[in-house]
């Protein structure tokens, strides 16, 4: 996979803005030269991995800055080529001055995610892990950035590839049999093929689970408040913001669009989603508001559905809440404040007493929880309760910091070795089982850059600053 690229690129490696220190980024086999043509060296320029004093000059010859340089020799440097990077102090001047000198010199201005991808096609990570800088660079907590670690440290690209050599063995041993009758090879036993197809199947699932685990703590997990107008869901997003985010009236119908914010809890990323409350339109407005809520439905990993606890439940809530029963959701009975006895000791509201009985009746409950958005009980409970939600399958703790379309490989090599492995028990032939196994590992291929085209890393490498 190794290429051998002509060009030297440049960019600054850090953000733009005033700051202690700016880096300009060379790669390529120029390096070296062209960071001697911009800067001069009291003693010589530095040997590999050593950080040098050097002043930075513009074409007349005169110092504008004090610079450090340090040069990584090839093939041991992130790009696997020669590269040299130069600290000056941090502005928004400095740094660019030195980048156009270099570019005068002959560099070539770095394309987004251009020294990652060189990395790449160098051979010093695979995709996976290309993938994953991303994933560091964009972390919103702690426990997605270990995610994203965990696969740059190669644990993705481990697993994935144990699996993948596993299902090329497999499937050149059936090939074999079916192409070369005359040698005598006898035809692997259904009962054992089913069981090595089983076995994979098995580990495949465990990636997925860790990596749609890595994929919530990389995004969040998409929550959508969803319910009726005036039931109080703008109230209790501003409520877990802590911030007036959202208009809030007793105007019913007040939310017309998609209002999308994100919490830390727990070192877990909550994405949430409020929406327009659903009731029949009063007018095109809020009927393309109720379309994109029930989009949103759709989208979240789960549903908060809000309903207003100081009164009883209808015919319509009833219904609603129905629509639940094969998504993860959560019924939320908000205004728990205004249920209070003189006494001011809380008493069941009918709204409560009515999903208790519906409880007792159907399984369409995943948890239903009393609160008030106005005074904040029980925010910590329905916070704590999202992410039991999410890492019920203690697959968190392991998860691995992944793309979309990492996951959509994955999930599309389980899909072809569980046909192999329907395949087989319906002993619909060996060769119909070993091009399922073969589609199975190509896309444990895509997902580890062993195939690849250019619009594929084009698509990836473009979501990168152009200094990384």
């Amino acid at each position: 996979m190794e290429q051998a690229f002509s060009d030297t690129i440049a960019a600054i490696a850090t953000a733009w803005g005033e700051a202690g220190v700016a880096i300009v980024r060379l790669s390529g086999p120029d390096a070296v030269d062209l960071a001697k043509t911009a800067v001069r060296f009291k003693a010589g320029f530095p040997k590999p991995r050593l950080m040098c004093l050097a002043s930075f000059t513009d074409k007349e010859g005169r110092t504008i800055d004090q610079v450090l340089v340090v040069h990584f020799a090839a093939p041991k440097s992130y790009t696997g080529e020669d590269v040299v990077e130069i600290h000056t102090h941090g502005g928004t001047l400095v740094a660019q001055i030195c980048l156009e000198c270099l570019i005068r010199g002959g560099a070539r201005l770095a394309e987004p995610g251009e020294f990652t991808k060189r990395a790449f096609l160098n051979g010093r990570i695979d995709l996976s892990q290309a993938e994953s800088v991303l994933g560091i660079i964009r972390s919103r907590s702690e426990e997605a950035l270990r995610a994203a670690a965990r696969t740059l440290s190669g644990e993705l690209s481990a697993f994935a590839g144990d699996i993948r050599e596993e299902l090329l063995t497999l499937q050149s041993a059936l090939e074999v049999e079916l192409d070369f009758p005359e040698e005598g090879i006898p035809y692997r036993n259904d009962e054992d093929l089913l069981d090595s197809i089983a076995t994979l199947r098995l580990s495949l699932e465990d990636l997925l689970d860790r990596c749609s685990a890595g994929l919530l703590l990389r995004e969040g997990i998409r929550v959508a408040l969803v319910g009726r107008p005036n039931v109080g869901k703008s109230s209790l997003l501003n409520a877990l913001l802590k911030q007036a985010r959202a208009i809030v009236t007793a105007l019913p119908g007040t939310t017309r669009d998609v209002i999308e914010e994100v919490i830390t809890y727990r070192g877990i990323p909550i994405r949430l989603v409020d929406t327009a409350g659903l009731r029949i339109p009063s007018d095109e407005i809020e009927a393309n508001g109720i379309d994109r809520t029930l989009a949103e439905l759709r989208r979240a990993d789960i549903c908060l559905w809000v309903l207003d606890g100081s009164v009883p439940l209808d015919d319509e809530d009833r219904a609603y809440i129905e629509r639940l029963r094969d998504k993860d959701h959560i019924v939320v009975l908000n205004k728990s404040d205004l249920n209070k006895l003189d006494s001011s000791l809380p008493r069941p509201s009918a709204a409560e007493e009515d999903i208790r009985a519906m409880s007792g009746s159907s399984s369409v409950f995943s948890l239903s929880l009393s609160l008030s958005a106005k005074t904040g009980e029980g925010l910590d409970l329905l916070k704590d309760s999202i992410v039991h939600f999410a890492s019920s399958s203690g697959a968190l703790d392991a998860g691995l910091n992944v793309t979309a379309r990492q996951l959509t490989e994955i999930r599309n090599s389980l899909l072809a070795l569980t046909e192999a492995e329907t395949a087989t028990m319906e002993k619909t032939g060996q060769d119909v089982v070993a091009s399922l196994l073969s589609t199975a590992r190509e896309c444990l291929e895509r997902l580890l850059g062993l195939t690849y085209d250019d619009a594929l890393l084009e698509s990836i490498f473009s979501h990168f600053c152009v200094g990384k």
